[in-house]
């Protein structure tokens, strides 16, 4: 534990105290939620994130540690352990490095280098390396070694050669310095494949060469895609010449006699044969692995920007699912998100029954004192904005409308999760009834889809797909408790979500809810089968009961502060944190959140967002032109650049060139997801392609 505590305080900026705490709390079960918001003292106030990065640090340490100890006791077996071996094992920082110095004790049984050992010719490998004969001299030697299959000298020669080569393949030294030299200096290196399309979206790469230091995750990932499908070939090529006649010059300067030139075909061999393809797949490997990680970090951001939309409160919505032949889908939802009714309509074509649809709408309008529309933007979806936006005319602007991305909606409709939820209800209408609930509450709705099928990736398909789902959901995770769950409303799959939960917990939750009615006390938790008192450890803080009997379940209080938060209330003034906290026996970071969740029950970090806009017009592509001024959602952010729903059938697109006249590295640096903008001007339009340019620069 000393040892793995020692190389935690050198790979991160915590000091052995806090380590040592956090490696308790996990140890005991302690989620990276509760322990963030929960264990302040404990942990010095490390956040989430940190937490998370400790924690991915952490798994690597222990891996290091486990791979020394296997390797020791290998090399111990086969008695090739040395003190200074051991002192290398030992000192390894990473599991590159320790694995480059066991290396060369690696068993390699079909190699040539293996053979020619096995042929008896590492003695004359072991002459040919010390350089101190002439060429005569060694082929002389060599004729010693001819017996079995080992033919004549040129064949001892040439085995002495392949041993050689491995053992330079093999040194830790060599492999380091073709590996800095490779990700510093490198070059990857694009040409066409046999499948090559000349006017496909590959066409850039056909000739493409670029710094392998600064290749952005998003095009290498492209690349890799190209190569896939056998549309680019694919290489990573360094100054070789250069390598080789600097080892030429260095490393056989001491060498004398002209077998220095046998010696140096050897080495030649084993970096061409051996080496460099070795590093070549491992600095690939690390380009696939950096690339995966800077698309997963943009997904997760976009995903949590997204869920963090604030939920429109208080209003009566209708979702409407738009379509041509089978028409459009409409669901009411009340303002707590519950189902009232559905209905079908035909608005567009080839249908365009205007009249019917109106006087449906309209009747639904009447009844449920509907306040908003919430419509996808998938097919028929501008026909049917602008039947809402004549509909928005007739009621004088009672009836706005808002587009909302239906990505994922069909996913979640078939899904077992649907079927549960609503299960007499036909899988179009559950779509619709996503699609408003995006809107009502986009987190309720949006984590019980599959983040991957949300529209807000960057080649979220060609990642580490364990990798994703696993980063996805500790951001979720993150996220939901960082807002809290109202335990008598919360669907299973968001309650899943609550630190401590899980999936199987939060169907026990909602049963044990079906069957008693809602939970008027945070410990009538304890209730529900399967939940212990550590599981209500973790969760309690994080969960909400609206309308309990005790003020404090509305809260982020924990429980186990409920009776400090009890002196509190008595206290007038609270200006001296410090000194209460003592009184009180309590930690003063812990003492300061209990305060700002007094200040504000029930508060939902949303509500200090932007809202989601309504709107009553719409953009027409023919009535635009270079120079327009528009406004629009943003729906998706890559490193290249956003996606903005401006009311066209396609969304405009904002380069990272034309978002801010001051250089930035990542549209994230000023733009977010859902994020409403107000001004945008048209740059370019293609009419027949319905593609449009847009720009923030000169707004």
């Amino acid at each position: 534990m000393q040892e793995l505590i020692l190389l935690l305080t050198q790979k991160t900026k915590l000091n052995k105290n806090q380590i040592t705490n956090i490696l308790q709390l996990l140890n005991e079960g302690a989620t990276i939620p509760f322990i963030a918001r929960y264990r302040k003292e404990m942990t010095g106030g490390a956040e989430d994130d940190v937490l998370r990065d400790f924690h991915e640090v952490y798994i690597l340490a222990k891996r290091l540690l486990e791979r020394k100890e296997e390797i020791i006791k290998l090399l111990n077996q086969r008695e090739q352990m040395t003190s200074q071996l051991h002192q290398e094992i030992s000192e390894a920082k990473t599991i590159t490095e320790l694995e480059d110095i066991y290396r060369p004790y690696k068993e390699k049984k079909n190699s040539r280098a293996s053979l020619a050992i096995k042929n008896g010719l590492e003695p004359l490998a072991n002459l040919l390396q010390s350089a101190k004969l002439d060429k005569k001299e060694l082929e002389s030697r060599a004729k010693v070694f001819v017996k079995g299959s080992v033919k004549n000298s040129e064949d001892a020669i040439k085995g002495a050669k392949d041993i050689i080569a491995e053992r330079f393949s093999d040194s830790a030294k060599e492999r380091n310095i073709i590996r800095e030299m490779t990700v510093k200096h490198g070059m990857i290196q694009v040409k066409a494949g046999k499948k090559f399309d000349e006017q496909g979206v590959y066409k850039n790469y056909k000739n493409h060469s670029e710094k392998i230091a600064f290749v952005p995750s998003h095009r290498y990932l492209a690349i890799k895609r190209g190569e896939k499908n056998k549309e680019l070939l694919v290489k990573i090529t360094i100054d070789s010449e250069r390598y080789l006649d600097t080892l030429k010059r260095y490393k056989l300067r001491d060498h004398m006699g002209s077998s220095k030139e046998v010696l140096f075909e050897a080495y030649k061999d084993g970096f061409k044969r051996l080496l460099f393809p070795s590093i070549e797949r491992e600095v690939s490997s690390l380009l696939k692995e950096r690339s995966d990680l800077g698309a997963i970090e943009v997904f997760g951001k976009n995903l949590t920007q997204l869920l963090m939309t604030p939920p429109v409160t208080g209003k009566v919505l209708l979702g409407a699912d738009p379509a041509y032949k089978t028409g459009c889908k409409l669901v009411v939802l009340d303002e707590n998100g519950a189902y009232l009714e559905d209905a079908l309509i035909f608005p567009t074509p080839p249908k365009s029954d205007y009249e019917g649809s109106a006087k449906k709408v309209l009747e639904l309008v009447k009844k449920y004192k509907i306040q908003g529309v919430a419509i996808g933007n998938g097919t028929a979806s501008k026909e049917t904005q602008e039947f809402f936006a004549k509909i928005n005319k007739e009621l004088k602007g009672e009836l706005k409308y808002t587009v909302v991305s239906e990505a994922g909606a069909s996913v979640y409709s078939a899904s077992k999760v649907a079927s549960e939820e609503y299960p007499n209800l036909d899988v179009t209408v559950r779509g619709a009834i996503s699609i408003a609930g995006r809107v009502r509450d986009p987190m309720a709705a949006l984590v019980k889809i599959d983040p991957k099928s949300l529209g807000i990736g960057q080649y979220q398909h060609d990642v580490d797909q364990k990798l994703l789902t696993r980063k996805l959901h500790e951001g979720v995770e993150d996220l939901v408790n960082r807002v809290g769950v109202d335990v008598n409303s919360a669907s299973a799959s968001l309650l899943s979500f609550v630190a401590g939960v899980g999936s199987r917990l939060a169907k026990s939750i909602v049963e044990y809810r079906e069957e008693n009615g809602i939970f008027k006390t945070k410990k009538e938790l304890l209730k529900v089968k399967g939940l212990g008192a550590k599981a209500y450890e973790q969760l309690a803080g994080f969960i909400r009961i609206r309308e309990g009997k005790s003020i404090f379940d509305n809260t982020g209080i924990h429980p186990e502060s409920y009776k400090v938060a009890s002196e509190l209330e008595k206290i007038e003034n609270i200006s001296d944190t410090k000194t209460l906290a003592q009184n009180l026996n309590i930690g003063e970071s812990t003492l300061r959140d209990i305060i700002k969740e007094l200040a504000k029950p029930g508060f939902d970090p949303r509500e200090e967002l932007p809202s989601i806009p309504f709107r009553d017009d719409l953009t027409d592509i023919k009535m635009l032109h270079e120079g327009s001024i528009v406004s629009g959602v943003v729906r998706n952010i890559a490193d290249f650049g956003a996606f903005v729903d401006i009311g066209l059938k396609n969304d405009g697109m904002i380069h990272i060139s034309q978002m801010s006249q001051k250089r930035i590295k990542h549209p994230l640096e000023v733009l977010s997801v859902n994020q409403y903008l107000s001004q945008i001007e048209v740059i370019s339009i293609d009419i027949e392609k319905g593609k449009v340019g847009l720009s923030l620069n000169k707004i």
